[in-house]
């Protein structure tokens, strides 16, 4: 791990920085055309036993991914969307509330940070961390077997992917194709130099996600690193973002996979486009049961600036992938900010003076897409500076994303004195938006809650938290903090929020926990 911090530092070094941003001379997206490297289908997973023996290799803390100084002005004053304090309360009440995969996943230690997303299908929801996942019944939170490493998923498998050694594996990502009833797991594997990564995606043959998957490796070229993956679902492609690493500069890269041949197993073309002027985008992913029009491009978004979003259109075509498009940017204004911890490292914590990390550079994942008939509506969030502690949340809600995009909505979410981040945002079927975060304090370890809003609040409005799990230790030693979480919306009844964070049972480094949530608005049925 300490080899492949070296090479990324080496490839900053190598990239020109201009106004902060890694850029080259070419300001446009280059359009890249592969195939899949390998691809099969497996066993049915769950007769696959864990392959990482306890104590195979000494716990880690990954190299932070690229932080990017965002350009434009810093407020010198207070925030000036941050909402005053919340007094009414969150009109939705949580169902489950249950411990979720421990970093000691399987007796093994993995590293951090957690990397904690997780998914929800007809009848199980799937969560994963770092390089492990475990699959729990929807009605009654029972694991079907122990935590898993991913890495048994690609059992077999030639190349990177089926390597077997969880310490090169990282940034997992797990979504359902609500259309198709599939799971779609993705995660990144590289090799002991950490200078080539491959995409790892396993597309589940039924709903089952304890069954058969159609396994596929994908790579982007010699000594390209696919650094921070996020996935989406859209009726026409599996699209995916990466900060792409190659020896000279850094992409931000948008792909479009081929849906329908990977739901059949079949050979399948990527359309990838590399922009060497954004960083971290995020790809629109659908929720709910009323699709986007027929033929719309999906929607990459990123933060560009202390005062402006970037929109992207991808359109596809697998038939003619010279057809396809990438185009944009439509700037988004949005009332300045100042990133929370100048982007890095500040934020309190009962008990110790170890600080942790913001991500405040970035949105945090999804980007959470839904058409409500009369409108369509992106949301989506990141951390920022408060008046009242180093963290808290601006939220968006961006309206008419194919047509004239605005922000329909925005605020910056505190809780008084407690920093709250790392936040996961989504939008059920009746425009009840949900929200959930890390919380902490120099006066509390953190912890994981949640807040939101109805239609029928004032704008750009959200009510007062409600706890999920006090936290009940610190992160001691050391400073990267989840670098996402999970929301997602139940496909069934499309009005139920699960969540999945982390936080500790007890004062320790690398011994963290997680917690799977779920809650439902009074307001939806």
């Amino acid at each position: 791990m300490a080899r492949l911090f070296m090479i990324l530092l080496n490839r900053l070094v190598l990239a020109t920085c201009v106004s902060g941003l890694l850029v080259t001379a070419a300001a446009q997206s280059l359009r890249v055309v592969s195939h899949d490297l390998y691809r099969d289908v497996s066993a049915p997973v769950r007769e696959y036993a864990s392959s990482l023996p306890i104590g195979a290799f000494h716990p880690v803390q990954r190299p932070r991914p690229l932080q990017r100084p965002l350009p434009g002005p810093i407020s010198q004053g207070p925030d000036p969307a941050e909402q005053p304090l919340a007094s009414s309360p969150v009109a939705a009440s949580l169902g489950f509330d249950f411990d979720g995969i421990p970093n000691a996943a399987n007796g093994t230690l993995i590293g951090v940070p957690s990397d904690s997303n997780l998914s929800v299908g007809d009848t199980q929801v799937v969560e994963v961390i770092n390089t492990a996942y475990e699959v729990y019944d929807k009605t009654t939170a029972r694991s079907f077997f122990p935590p898993q490493q991913i890495s048994t998923i690609f059992t077999g498998m030639p190349g990177l992917c089926g390597q077997g050694v969880t310490f090169f594996f990282s940034d997992p990502v797990v979504v359902y194709d609500k259309m198709a009833g599939r799971w779609v797991i993705g995660i990144v594997a590289y090799d002991s130099t950490g200078s080539t990564g491959n995409e790892c995606m396993a597309i589940s043959a039924t709903s089952d996600a304890t069954g058969r998957y159609y396994r596929y490796a994908f790579g982007f070229g010699k000594d390209a690193f696919n650094d921070y993956p996020k996935l989406a679902v859209w009726p026409d492609a599996y699209y995916a973002s990466y900060n792409l690493f190659t020896p000279t500069n850094v992409y931000g890269t948008a792909c479009a996979y081929d849906r329908t041949a990977m739901l059949e197993g079949k050979p399948t073309k990527v359309v990838c486009f590399k922009n060497p002027n954004e960083f971290a985008f995020l790809p629109a992913d659908l929720d709910g049961k009323t699709l986007p029009p027929s033929g719309e491009p999906n929607f990459f978004v990123d933060l560009f600036s202390t005062t402006s979003l970037h929109l992207y259109r991808f359109h596809v075509d697998f038939t003619t992938p010279r057809n396809s498009t990438f185009t944009g940017p439509v700037n988004i204004p949005v009332k300045t900010f100042t990133p929370a911890c100048a982007g890095g490292v500040c934020i309190p914590q009962a008990g110790t003076k170890q600080r942790l990390d913001s991500l405040g550079d970035r949105l945090m994942f999804r980007l959470a897409y839904r058409n409500l008939s009369t409108h369509e509506s992106l949301v989506v969030n990141h951390s920022v500076w408060t008046s009242h502690a180093p963290a808290g949340i601006r939220w968006y809600e961006i309206r008419d994303p194919n047509g004239t995009p605005a922000v329909f909505q925005q605020s910056t979410f505190t809780d008084g004195d407690r920093s709250v981040w790392m936040a996961s945002i989504a939008m059920d079927q009746v425009g009840d938006i949900g929200l959930g975060f890390s919380q902490s304090s120099s006066g509390i370890h953190p912890g994981i809650a949640f807040t939101g809003r109805v239609p029928s609040d004032p704008l750009n409005t959200m009510a007062s938290p409600a706890q999920i799990v006090a936290g009940r230790g610190s992160q001691i030693g050391i400073n990267r903090w989840g670098d996402y979480s999970g929301l997602a919306i139940d496909p069934v009844d499309d009005c139920t929020f699960w969540y999945v964070n982390q936080y500790y049972l007890t004062n320790s480094g690398f011994d963290f926990s997680t917690r799977v949530a779920s809650f439902k608005f009074s307001t939806c049925h």
